[in-house]
């Protein structure tokens, strides 16, 4: 139900499909979320889901009755004439629903400041609900923010423009720098996912044909590297506790050398080194950033992808320590992945390198699947 909610989500081109195919997929998080009801943790997580998640709707509802008050329609093609005819800048009613709209899609993001769910969502939840929850369900958010950004005008007027560079910048170093704090990997995740949308938005600001392909290209890279780093978590957890803490992956090498090896791979890619998916969708962010001008939020971008690079290492490094004594090791260390596990995390981490040393087929399946946005 949940990827249904998503897919109806990034096809819609009207607020009412939009508003269905949200909806769809926010009831579903609520029970996935809180889906071990027997977990504290869990059931916190759910509750403070359901209840952000119920004010960002709410949001986004007076948003659009805001804009169908001024421009008179729902569909986003429609607003395109619309929103041409009118002067530069927009009226006080169609520049606050544009303003709802931004709450309530930032609350969706947990982009900055409408973060302060994320870490404890992402902690409480099932680690396979949160690797979903950072991939499908904020990547069908901003598959309808490159639409309604295209379509509807929402980037046509500078106001709104310098509003989402705010953001992020704010997300980027915020981001960053709260995830240099943690030593829980899912919130250290979490913190890292409000810097990787902050990058997104770059691209997004940027409103080209290269904006979109970059867009689309760092999250394709986003979520192949966000599943491998979350499904070894998974793999490496039991029934009583999960690894989720940056001392449970101490001296993993010296047990697990395949596993510390792709995921090591994995958070190369996030912090952007060569060689890698994540480096190659940074560029292209980058690239789009670059030749649409926006100098400034580039130069912050790669400024606060250095300090990104601390925590990620500091796993790294972790993983290559010697081991603490053998009666410490969690027993889901040594545990032997099963070949579902194998096959799937084996799956990953070719393609994480093969996009990242040749991602021309990508590229181009890329292209003709929003050749409709250029």
């Amino acid at each position: 139900l949940a990827t249904f909610g998503c897919a109806v989500l990034a096809a819609s081109n009207h607020f009412v499909s939009f508003f269905l195919g949200l909806e769809i997929l926010s009831v579903s998080l609520y029970g996935l979320v809180a889906y071990f009801r027997t977990t504290r943790a869990a059931l916190e997580s759910g509750v403070k889901y359901l209840i952000l998640a119920a004010a960002s709707a709410a949001f986004l509802l007076f948003g659009m009755a805001l804009i169908y008050a001024d421009l008179g329609t729902m569909d986003f093609t429609a607003m395109t004439a619309v929103v041409a005819g009118k002067a530069r800048e927009p009226s006080l009613l169609l520049l606050g629903g544009f303003a709802m709209l931004v709450i309530g899609a930032g609350f969706k993001l947990a982009v900055v400041p409408f973060h302060m769910w994320a870490p404890d969502v992402y902690q409480g939840a099932p680690t396979p609900v949160t690797a979903y929850l950072t991939t499908v369900s904020k990547g069908a958010i901003v598959a309808w923010l490159l639409r309604y950004g295209h379509y509807g005008g929402l980037l046509d007027y500078d106001s709104v423009v310098a509003v989402l560079a705010i953001i992020a910048v704010a997300s980027m170093f915020l981001g960053n720098l709260l995830a240099l704090m943690q030593e829980n990997i899912k919130r250290l995740l979490a913190y890292s996912s409000i810097a990787h949308l902050g990058y997104l938005l770059v691209a997004v600001i940027a409103a080209s044909r290269e904006g979109s392909h970059a867009v689309t290209f760092y999250l394709v890279a986003y979520f192949i590297t966000s599943l491998g780093v979350f499904g070894i978590i998974t793999a490496l957890s039991d029934e009583l506790k999960e690894a989720d803490e940056v001392s449970d992956y101490r001296g993993l090498f010296w047990r697990r050398p395949w596993v510390t090896g792709a995921l090591s791979l994995m958070l190369f890619s996030l912090a952007g080194i060569p060689l890698t998916a994540g480096f190659v969708g940074k560029f292209y962010v980058l690239t789009a950033g670059v030749l649409s001008g926006l100098w400034t939020l580039v130069i912050l971008l790669v400024v606060s992808s250095v300090i990104g690079l601390y925590y990620y290492l500091r796993i790294i490094i972790t993983l290559y320590l010697p081991p603490f004594d053998d009666s410490t090791l969690p027993l889901s260390t040594t545990r032997r992945f099963s070949l579902p596990e194998g096959l799937v995390l084996a799956g990953l981490t070719m393609l994480l390198i093969w996009f990242g040393v040749y991602p021309a087929p990508l590229l181009g399946f890329i292209r003709a699947a929003i050749g409709s946005l250029a």
